[in-house]
């Protein structure tokens, strides 16, 4: 009997028997039960070549994000690659989209290039413990690190850095009403962790000023400006005399639609848009924002990354709060 049969018989890999040998904390407790179990069941005794594979490492970290062509996932992939190569790591990546099954095709064909941790952008990823839809994560978990950018998983070995986003459209709601804003339209293209807990902010600071939550102001559409611009003009019952968006694309989508209607900015229209791009300086006027600090959550991500590789302890949620960044889109 030999480390390849126990990993056979665990159902994990070798460097996995390994590491529980070694009591690795990159593996969870209860991985560690169930290899412990077919060590004991099989009187096997771990060798120094046994215990010199976890020890191994190929320098490299695999990031899955949904699409590279996004730029809040291209400019997050660039820098989590200059932060790797910092420390003499490679990176793979892989592009799942959103959908389920892709999302768990590419986890598995990463897997299969032997990487040292794992790192998904994006809150698409972000689930509860027990969801279904997480279930592919955590079984990951078992054997690698796993980090979540900007979104939660509950779990062992995985870990967690995201944005207080329900805190931050709080904050601007707040502001807006107490600027004198009485229907305020959110403007979203998702219903992902973010989007939801962006949503969160906005019901709940609209209920603390004792406003009604009106389905009729909550608006999702397509993240392209001019779309975001033809689907406002062409509902002319929706009375709105500001907007939260939750990308800065749909927020020039609104600025777009104000000057159509000819509408000022923002005497008659407050403009709220969100992630601090590029795009928040192109329009004019300059559009007021929230920064999720993206490059603080990555920059946090690889520096808990590289302590747990050294099995240091580091928290399994990180929250950072994000920054209004005041322009001219909004008179509060």
């Amino acid at each position: 009997m030999n480390i390849y049969d126990i990993a056979r018989l665990a159902g994990v890999s070798i460097a996995t028997v390994s590491r529980v040998v070694n009591d690795s904390p990159r593996v969870s407790e209860k991985t560690k039960q169930k290899v412990r179990m077919v060590m004991e069941e099989n009187n096997y005794t771990p060798n120094v070549f046994a215990r010199g594979l976890g020890l191994d490492s190929m320098k490299t970290i695999g990031i899955i994000c949904p699409d590279v062509s996004d730029i809040y996932m291209a400019r997050a992939v660039a820098f989590l690659e200059h932060r790797l190569r910092e420390y003499g790591y490679d990176c793979i990546l892989y592009c799942s989209g959103q959908k389920q099954e892709k999302k768990e095709q590419a986890l598995r064909l990463i897997q299969r290039k032997r990487i040292d941790a794992l790192v998904l952008v994006g809150s698409t990823y972000a689930g509860r413990g027990s969801d279904d839809s997480v279930r592919y994560i955590r079984e990951a978990a078992a054997d690698i690190p796993v980090f979540l950018i900007n979104g939660k998983i509950e779990g062992d070995n995985i870990y967690c850095v995201y944005s207080t986003d329900d805190e931050s459209t709080y904050d601007a709601v707040s502001k807006m009403i107490e600027a004198g804003r009485k229907r305020i339209l959110f403007l979203s293209d998702s219903h992902s962790y973010s989007a939801n807990k962006k949503l969160e902010g906005y019901e709940r600071a609209l209920r603390d000023h004792g406003m009604p939550v009106l389905g009729d102001l909550k608006l999702y559409v397509k993240n392209q400006i001019h779309y975001v611009r033809d689907i406002l003009l062409s509902r002319r019952v929706l009375e709105f005399d500001a907007v939260l968006a939750t990308d800065d694309v749909l927020a020039v989508g609104a600025v777009k639609y104000a000057h159509a209607k000819g509408l000022k900015i923002p005497e008659d229209l407050s403009i709220v848009g969100y992630n601090n791009s590029e795009f928040s300086v192109c329009c004019e006027p300059e559009l007021t924002t929230i920064d999720n600090t993206g490059e603080e959550l990555c920059n946090i991500t690889i520096d808990n990354l590289m302590k747990v590789l050294k099995e240091e302890t580091v928290p399994q949620e990180v929250p950072v709060r994000c920054v209004l960044v005041k322009r001219c889109t909004t008179d509060f």
